[in-house]
This record gives C-alpha cells, structure tokens and sequence, in this order.
C-alpha cells in the first residue's frame, strides 16, 4: 500500500496511549608539536570560519597560545602586586602584553613575543573593586560588568549611564577604576534542546523532544504530529517559552516540528538517565537490531526492532509507515526519541502496555521527517 505523505495544519492533539495533559615559522611548527598535539581540523576550521583568519592562523594562533601561556603565569609571579593583566593580540595570538603598576618591573619582564605597559591600577585592585559591585544591588539598567584589564578599569554595560554610575557610587568603587558603556544588549538565559526532555503544548498537554534540527539558521526539534498542531505554542520542560509548531501531519503520517526562540538551543543529544548519547546520523537500523527510547514520563528503556513498514490504527486513523518495536512507553512519552547505538531512528507516536508489565510501540521514522521538511539533523 502507498502511503500518502501529507502535511496537515489541523489534527487531534492527543493520542491517549502516550500523550499527557612571536609566532614561529610555518616550517617550524611540525617540528614544534607532536602529531598527538597537534589541534583539531574542525577546532581549525571553525576559527578559521568565525575568527575571520586563515587556517594557517588559526593552527599558529593555537600554538603560540599554549606557548605564551607558560611565558604569562612566571611574568605573573615575577610582578607579584604590580601585576595588572595581560592579553594576547594579533591574528596569531603572537604577542602577549603584560599590564604592571611597577614602572621599574616593566623593562625586566620584556622578552620576545612579550611587552609590558605601565598602569595605574593592579588587577588585584580591580577585582576588589568589581567584587564591591557583586555584593551591591545592579539596578536592571546595568546587567554586566567585568575587570578589562586592557582599559584598566572595571567595565559596566548599562542602557542608562547614570544609573550605573550611581550604583558604582553606592558600592563604593573608586570612580577612577569606573567606565560606562552603553548599551541596550539584555542578556538572557539559554537552554538545551535536548531528545527525551518535556515539552507542553499551549501551556496543557505534554509531549516528548524528538531530535534537534534545523530549518536553514532556524533552530527547532521533531516530534510526534499529534502532539500539536500547525501555530501551537510550546513551553520547555521548565516552562519557559520555546517555540511553535511549524507543520504537524496525523493521522496517515505522526510527524510534526517546531521551531524554538532564541533561548533554546539544539543539541545532539538523547537524554539517557543521568547522561546523554551523542547522535552521530540517522541510518536505519533493521529487523532484529537494539533500540532504545528516551521519554519525558518514562525515561530510558531498549528493545529490539519487530518490523518496519507497520501500519498502526489508532481512533483517530491510521498511521503508515511506522516502526514496531517491544520497547515500552507510557503517556507523555509521546514524540521521544529512538536511538540505536549513535543513530537517531524515529519518534514515539503509540502503542500499547506500559513500563511496568511492558508492551508495543511504534515509532514514525526521523528520516522521512526530515525529508518532508527540509530539515537537518543536529549531530554530534
């Protein structure tokens, strides 16, 4: 029988079964780092990518960082008090600049690949200072604020620049160690999208976190289609809000996405009791291979594969296509993942029996979710 692949906006929302309510040369650097030292291509290739720099920079950059570091910690000890920080700078991290309030200190710790500069302040001086403001109350204008050790000085973000200054005052801090910057950033917390984590669907029924995707530069995770349907809100597992679905499709097919605010982020993980297993793909795990599943209610369970291709008729329809396993589930586990080995299989969609005396599940499979779409696996 050919399965007709459609995408609903409107389907039932629950299926009673599961859903809940000086650098050195290039020449030189094989010779400098032994292969086991040697970074990674992808820690290369993400610098390179990000930072803006060659590849070539970007190995540079890393050597000559392990080895200034050494260099900064016994300039730190020889400066004792008078030791104001330091910072490398460069496309290669090739020089290290020492901040000292020792004028006379300052020509005895110069060397190659090190300068010095002569500051009015010591770190030491900094950092009591910034620790008066962490035990002073910041008014909401004023989220952040550090010790830059390149200006000298304790920096504080805030959209109202006299407020800041005020709560500087009040702290007590010297208002020559102060600097305002405006800004009108807001720091916000960020959570892990993660398989097998909680999610609700317009603040009531409760569902489970297929896998992490992503639409383009759009974040999001799948799930089970009738868990919500196309414009449903969600909430994370701790309540805060997520996202919305994007497309749902049940019954025929038990598939739905959703795409996540900028508070989430996905990551490629299952959620297996206290820790995690890292997805690596998506190839298809055939009759008779292990599985396991990750649920909100249920948590961590594993079976073996009974048989693709299942059709399953719930009340509500039929749904095509899925996979039979004897891996158990219960309410809310509902959209969870299943995962054999490193390879994301599919989504809890239904079943029957539970975790205490077990039972039969299905699974709606992740690649054809992905396929309808346009969606990417998150990886590890």
């Amino acid at each position: 029988m050919l399965r007709r692949r459609t995408v609903t906006a409107g389907c039932a929302l629950v299926i009673t079964a599961l859903t809940a309510t000086a650098a050195p040369a290039l020449a030189d650097r094989d010779a400098a780092a032994p292969a086991a030292d040697r970074p990674a291509p992808a820690m290369i290739d993400a610098m390179s990518r990000d930072l803006g720099i060659t590849k070539e920079q970007a190995e540079s950059r890393l050597l000559n960082e392990a080895r200034l570091s050494g260099v900064e910690t016994k300039v730190r000890d020889s400066l004792g008090d008078a030791y104001a920080g330091s910072w490398l700078s460069g496309p290669t991290s090739a020089t290290l600049t020492v901040a000292t309030t020792d004028a006379a200190a300052a020509s005895s710790v110069s060397s190659p690949g090190v300068q010095t500069k002569v500051v009015g302040h010591s770190l030491a001086a900094l950092e009591s200072a910034k620790a008066a403001l962490d035990g002073a109350k910041a008014p909401a204008s004023t989220p952040v604020w550090f010790v830059d050790v390149r200006t000298n000085s304790v920096v504080l973000q805030s959209s109202q620049p006299a407020e800041a200054e005020a709560f500087a005052a009040a702290a007590g801090v010297d208002k020559s160690m102060v600097r305002v910057e405006q800004t009108s950033e807001r720091p916000q917390t960020f959570y892990d999208l993660r398989g097998g984590d909680a999610y609700y669907i317009n603040n009531s029924a409760r569902c489970s976190i297929g896998f992490s995707v992503r639409r383009g530069s759009t974040p999001g995770f799948v799930s089970a289609g009738h868990c919500g349907r196309a414009g449903s809100t969600t909430t994370g597992y701790n309540r805060v809000a997520q996202g919305t679905f994007q497309g749902s499709s049940f019954p025929t097919n038990d598939y739905s996405w959703v795409a996540v605010n900028s508070s989430w982020t996905p990551q490629p993980w299952v959620r297996s009791g206290s820790s995690n297993v890292i997805v690596r793909g998506s190839s298809v795990a055939g009759v008779g291979s292990s599985i396991c599943r990750s649920g909100s209610t249920t948590g961590w369970h594993c079976g073996t594969v009974q048989q693709l291709n299942t059709s399953v008729t719930y009340s509500q329809g039929t749904v095509y296509q899925v996979t039979r396993t004897n891996v158990c589930a219960e309410p809310g586990d509902s959209g969870g993942s299943y995962i054999s080995g490193n390879q994301a299989q599919g989504v809890t969609s239904g079943g029957s029996g539970n975790c205490t005396y077990g039972g039969t599940t299905f699974f709606q499979p992740v690649n054809e979710i992905l396929s309808t779409y346009g969606l990417t696996l998150v990886t590890g």
